[in-house]
């Protein structure tokens, strides 16, 4: 059988001919590395069933850096099956890169910092963030471009990997997943602050989070005298999962607040301002008519 017509030569690359055979081999390197690279993830990703947020953090940035890597050593491979020299074309691709980074600066940009975020591990899958444009949600995944972050009503946003690299954040969960909320209130001036104190950690502990362990004892402040109000403090700890969702929580420890106030007959304060008028001889002016 004539086989010729697989080594027939397709189309030229400057001094290197291209043949059918080549390219077919070139295009079969570059899907079974695809093919790899997702049977390693895979794997390594089984290895992180059942264990805690950190190692899956781990497992999650030898994922992503593994991935890189497999597609760079797949495409020096494909490259070098078409018969092109791979160091002739790094030179041209150093060369060509000059003029195309202008262009992709941007993209170029948010892939280093997505590499500088897995490596640093200063954002982890699984950590809740909230960033200085409003932004409030958990990072699902870091890609090669931007991070999705999920909110608690369930919208994802992409933000680009060198805003988080280069912007300020607070990171809820970095070291520690565990964290304390300051819950504001305020009563009638003329309460019972010892009973205030009471009713406001009776209702710390009436909410099914709050911790009470050694050294995360629910606490009251008293913070200051208002317009119309003692304003006070509830500092209560909580656990990791409640963590991540702040909105509830503050209407949870306000609603059993509310309720422990009323039981102990405290006053809830509301804006009012008194007027004092001075009575004094106003001149009357008379208009005579003829």
């Amino acid at each position: 059988m004539d086989m010729k017509w697989w080594n027939t030569e397709l189309f030229r690359f400057g001094e290197y001919s291209i043949t059918l055979n080549q390219l077919i081999t070139a295009l079969v390197i570059v899907v079974l590395t695809f093919v790899l690279s997702k049977l390693l993830r895979r794997g390594l990703s089984r290895l992180g069933h059942g264990r805690d947020n950190s190692a899956l953090a781990q497992i999650y940035v030898i994922n992503r850096i593994l991935h890189y890597v497999v597609l760079t050593i797949g495409f020096v491979v494909a490259v070098s099956s078409l018969g092109i020299d791979v160091g002739k074309l790094a030179l041209i691709a150093s060369a060509l890169g000059i003029g195309i980074g202008l262009g992709l600066q941007g993209v170029v940009n948010n892939f280093v910092s997505g590499l500088i975020i897995l490596l640093e591990k200063s954002i982890k899958v699984g950590d809740f963030i909230e960033l200085s444009s409003g932004v409030v949600g958990e990072v699902k995944a870091i890609h090669m471009r931007a991070t999705l972050i999920r909110t608690n009503d369930n919208v994802d946003v992409l933000i680009p990997n060198s805003e988080l690299a280069s912007g300020m954040l607070t990171n809820w969960t970095l070291q520690d997943n565990i964290r304390r909320f300051r819950i504001p209130f305020g009563v009638a001036y003329g309460s019972d602050k010892t009973i205030v104190k009471k009713a406001a950690l009776e209702a710390a502990l009436n909410v099914k989070y709050t911790l009470d362990t050694q050294g995360h004892e629910p606490v009251v402040w008293m913070t200051g005298f208002g317009d119309s109000a003692l304003n006070f403090t509830l500092g209560v700890w909580v656990n990791p999962e409640q963590v991540k969702r702040p909105t509830a929580l503050y209407s949870d420890y306000l609603w059993a607040i509310d309720d422990a106030l009323r039981k102990y007959d405290i006053e809830i304060p509301f804006p009012q301002r008194d007027l004092h008028i001075r009575s004094s001889e106003l001149p009357v002016h008379h208009s005579v008519q003829n």
